[in-house]
This record gives C-alpha cells, structure tokens and sequence, in this order.
C-alpha cells in the first residue's frame, strides 16, 4: 500500500520549512531521573504548542503578505521545537535503535573524528576541547524562536513554567541556553566573517517553496524526514516516521584573525592590490561578501547578481563543461566542498548528502579594540543546526569525508585541492589550499588558523508531532493544557522596541535558510 502524502501538520516546523526569525534560544537540559513519569506528563502539556511546519508555512505567508503591503513593523512571530538526545530517549526508556550511528554513540564520542581539538586522554578516549556544558549528558534541546530577544524569553519563560523550573519539583534542569541573534542593519542575513549566508537550501519534493533555480533536482523528502522516500536506513522503528535528525554545533569564530589573514596576504597580479583581499576571501569562500558565487563572476562582485534569486545559485562548478581548472572557482572552496555539485555527477550525485540549515548568528559587533588589534576579544559566531534523515550520511559525511579531506573533490587534476578553509578541521594540525590564485593555481597557501572553532554540541532526534504524543508524552488527569499562550503568529503587528528605526522599518523576519553557513 501506497505510504500516506507527509502531513505538514506532523512535521515539526523548524525542519522542512524552518522558523522565520529574528532571535533563538538553544535551551538544552537534562531531565530528572526521579521525576521521568511527571516529565512525561508536562510534556503532553506542551505538545499542544509545539510549532508544526504548516504554522511555520502560514506564518511566512503572513510576513509576506506584510512586507507587500507595505506594512511596518515586525508581526510578533515565535516557534517553539523540542528534540531529544540518544541520553534522552534512554531516560524516557525509549531504547530502540534509530538506525543513525552517528546518533546512536553521540557527537561527543565523534568529536575527534569530526577534527575537533583536543587532547588524548586514559582508556584511549579523547577530550576535546569544548565548552564543560558539551561534555555533560544532555538529554534535550528546547528551540524557541521569534521576532525579539523579548518574544523569545517570552517561550522560555512558560516552557520552564510547564517544567516547574525553579521548583523543588522541577522535572528538568538547565545545562546551558545559548542565544543567538541576526546581525544588525546592513549586516543582517551575513554571517560574522562579513558574507551573506544561507542562500543555497535544497528544494524538496511535495514541499511548495518560492522559485529558486540551483542547477539541482529538488531533494526527495527521505533526506530529511525518517521514513519517507529516500530514507536510506531499512528497519526504523514506527514511530521515527517524519522525524528528523538534529546536529547542533557551537562555532565561534575568529572575525579580526581572519581579516588580519585576508590584509596579509592579497592575491598578486589579477587585480589592483586594494582589491586582492576582497578577491582571496571571495575564493576561500566560494562567494563574494554580498553572496554573489565567484563560478559566474569570478572577478568582480555583482550586487544586482547576489539579489536575484533566480541566478545567485544557478552554477554548477562546470562552467562551458570545463571542471579541470581552477580559474573561476578553486576546488577546495568553502561552498564547493560543502555542496560540490556537478564535481560529483559521475559519482552518484549529491543528493544523499543535502542537509537543512537552520542556525543563527550570536555574539556582539567588533570592538574597536578587536579592529586595531586584530585580536578576538569577544565571543561570536555561528549557533550551527542543520536537519537530515541520517547524520552519519549528513552533517557528519560532509565535515569528515568532504570539508576536512584535503583530496576531495576527487578526479580533479590536483591530486590533493586542501582542506575547506572556511570549517576544514585538522584537529590543530597544519592546513593548507590549492589554487587561490587563478594564476598560480598549484600552488598552496597555508592556513595558520582554524577560524571556525568548535566548542561543542551534539547530535538530536526531533520528533513528529505524533510521536511525541503518543510515544514520548504520558496522558495525565487534567483534561486542558495549561494556557502557556500563543507560540506563533499573533494577529497585530509589533515593533521591537530594542532594534530602533532600522529594524522596524522592516516589515518581516528573515527566514532561517538565510541564517546559516552558505553552500
């Protein structure tokens, strides 16, 4: 029998669609052994509010319909999600293999295999160097985002009401909340290295989404959703179906190092020295600063070109079917690695490898003091999430098998094109990139610094909506759930009283596909 047509009313709303958003809170916490049963219950009361895809669908047509209108103001927006660790689903004595190894033994046991730093330790186990909340057993994640910082800790606020934080009955316990934030004005949607981000997401078979030509067929919905077709895992226990797997990564970044590293070291002979810089952080990065891929025009940036979304992602890295050379894009370039394109047609294609990114920026501007010294003195960087239907042949194939493999892609004339310069880990190793120069192009470059560095995170199942009723959630005598409020559009259009003139003057969010690191 023909599987049922997937129900966006089932789907939790930050996967296949993704929450439009201005601020995030990353809550993850870890749930009361001696309390499971009355966790169990409190969650039945908050699944009510759990945020499906359709509301997250309806919501963007509403910001939409907005901005058209010339209406000002943010419309008050939130999403509220929930995913569960292999330690979470252990406490709730849900003990069925997922079919996900990477899940399965979580990111902490990965971590040395991903290239994060660290330092060997007894019993040949290894301890990265990551923020102490990442080595702790986390059990779940709470996601709650919105159009404000004020919207945001409007959810958290009744999630941990729901959960009696504070309480000597408290189910849950706080690890670490993170919060990120767009950057402001003419920086939002860029991420903190100054490039625009999130313009190349996968497009979904049976799921509407605006026009947006990349060259590539539109992914089949088992990419992303347990048990749909494309899922490549055999034997997934009934209740995974439209789940998805979560894998969250805390990545500051060092902002002034890089700059400092762009000044340094321009790329001669091609364009006047003052343009060099701009031109080596373009071909690190795949993409000039205002989005527009270097595979069309590889010498210039093009801000009408990086505006038009209907040819800001149509390359194919093949450009007049030539892929043996390095003069348009390098081989190893940030965007090319992550999403290689027609690099990988006599391969199988890419499709098995697509993820969905959902991150945000967090931190704040740099300082003058950052600037003149070319010293981080700041946290920021990128709340990194990314969904699939398999980690192990998702996020985590990508870090290991593409970004941090210094001969891939393959079949190319360098044997060896360098790691990704942009998130390549050599686990504090040495690194380096070929073909930065259009007109040296076997020659290397060396990269002296990691400036993307992991301080942690781990791997998270998000649940559909039924699941979480039926298998996670236990009924209770109280017949109504509390009333934890509205957590998604509200009917009135709002202003964030903490953004001032230039962000009211805006009349949507921005969509979380523009939040994340770019491919």
């Amino acid at each position: 029998m023909a599987q049922p047509a997937v129900d966006l009313k089932n789907v939790q709303g930050d996967s296949i669609i993704g929450f439009p958003k201005k601020a995030e809170a990353f809550y993850f916490f870890q749930i009361n052994s001696a309390r499971v049963n009355d966790f169990r219950k409190q969650l039945g009361r908050l699944v009510p509010q759990i945020t499906n895809a359709a509301q997250v669908r309806n919501d963007k047509r509403a910001i939409d319909d907005s901005k058209s209108a010339g209406k000002k103001g943010l419309l008050k927006i939130s999403g509220l999600n929930i995913a569960f660790s292999k330690h979470g689903l252990r406490i709730l004595g849900i003990n069925d293999n997922t079919g996900d190894t990477a899940f399965e033994n979580g990111m902490l046991a990965d971590a040395r295999d991903l290239g994060d730093k660290g330092k060997s330790a007894p019993g040949d186990k290894f301890d990265p160097a990551w923020d102490p909340a990442f080595k702790q057993s986390i059990h779940a994640l709470i996601l709650a985002a919105g159009d404000s910082a004020g919207t945001v800790n409007e959810v958290i606020s009744k999630v941990e009401n729901n959960f009696h934080v504070g309480k000597p009955d408290a189910t849950i316990r706080l690890i670490k909340r993170i919060d990120g934030k767009v950057r402001p004005g003419r920086e939002e949607g860029h991420e903190h290295f100054g490039f625009l981000d999130g313009i190349s997401e996968p497009r979904i078979v049976g799921i509407p989404s605006k026009p947006h030509p990349d060259g590539e067929k539109p992914a089949r919905q088992g990419i992303f959703l347990v048990g749909r077709d494309g899922d490549q895992a055999s034997n997934r226990p009934a209740w995974t179906l439209d789940g998805s797997f979560l894998a969250f990564r805390f990545l500051p970044q060092l902002v002034p190092e890089f700059n400092k590293f762009l000044k340094d070291n321009p790329i001669p002979g091609v364009l006047p020295p003052s343009k060099g810089s701009e031109l080596l952080g373009a071909r690190l990065v795949g993409r000039w600063k205002s989005g527009a891929p270097i595979d069309i025009t590889p010498l210039a940036d093009d801000k009408a070109l990086a505006a038009d979304d209907k040819r800001n992602n149509n390359f194919r890295f093949n450009f007049n079917g030539d892929q043996t050379v390095q003069d348009r894009c390098p081989f190893a370039a940030h965007i090319r690695k992550t999403n290689p394109r027609a690099d990988l047609d006599q391969f199988g294609g890419t499709e098995r490898r697509r993820i969905l990114r959902r991150g945000i920026q967090f931190g704040e501007e740099l300082t003058k003091e950052e600037i003149d010294s070319s010293h981080t003195k700041l946290q920021r960087g990128l709340l990194f999430l990314c969904y699939q239907s398999d980690i192990s042949d998702g996020f985590r194939f990508i870090q290991t098998s593409w970004a941090n493999a210094v001969g891939f892609p393959p079949g190319k004339p360098i044997a060896a094109p360098g790691f990704d310069p942009i998130i390549g880990q050599a686990g504090g190793g040495s690194r380096s990139i070929v073909g930065t120069n259009p007109k040296a192009q076997a020659q290397p470059l060396k990269l002296p610094t990691e400036w993307v560095v992991s301080r942690g995170g781990e791997y998270f199942f998000s649940p559909s909506i039924p699941a979480l009723k039926n298998k996670f959630a236990l009924k209770d005598s109280m017949t109504q759930p509390p009333d934890l409020g509205k957590l998604s559009l509200s009917s009135q259009a709002k202003t964030d009283p903490a953004s001032g003139p230039s962000r009211a003057s805006q009349a949507h969010t921005t969509p979380a596909s523009q939040q994340q690191r770019k491919r």
